[in-house]
């Protein structure tokens, strides 16, 4: 898989990486995040992890749970490294996906992390997980294209395996 580039205006700092591994990935969403100065600095600085990171609703407010940042040191204030984040998206968008995770269940997780404009912003995405035969399927995908892009390339198969 070609390794994603930031977006014009962005500045990327963490992928979930996973998330397209283990669900079917819908309709995606940017959010805004309630972070404190320290968890500021260390998103500036990449310490940052998205993996097993979700979303729930509560009370017509969208939390973002699993998402690792690192502590700061330093830090007078400092913040809880894996404590629950508050989202910020518009009312409909909140509530399209309280509906899809209630009545679909589906699940909202976190696939990317990066700044726009100075501002952090979270890329959430509406998912339904994948069964072990699904995912069987996609590394022969992944397999079947490595394969194809090495032959362009090198003009024969199985070049450089021993």
């Amino acid at each position: 898989m070609p390794k994603e580039k930031a977006r014009p205006g962005e500045t990327l700092i963490a992928r979930n990486k996973r998330a397209g591994f283990n669900y079917d990935l819908g309709d995606r969403f940017e959010a805004g995040i309630v972070l404190k100065g320290s968890e500021v600095k260390m998103l500036r600085a990449g310490k940052a992890d998205l993996t097993d990171s979700f979303c729930t609703v509560l009370r017509g407010e969208v939390f973002l749970h699993g998402v690792s940042i690192a502590a700061m040191a330093s830090a007078a204030f400092g913040h809880v490294p894996k404590g629950a984040r508050k989202l910020l998206l518009h009312r409909r968008e909140i509530e399209r996906i309280d509906l899809s995770i209630a009545r679909e269940g589906m699940t909202a997780v976190a696939t990317r992390l990066y700044f726009k404009s100075g501002l952090a912003k979270v890329e959430i995405a509406l998912a339904r997980g994948k069964k072990s035969h699904d995912k069987r399927e996609t590394i022969k995908e992944q397999d079947a294209e490595r394969e194809m892009r090495a032959v362009v390339v090198h003009g024969q198969r199985g070049y450089g395996r021993a």
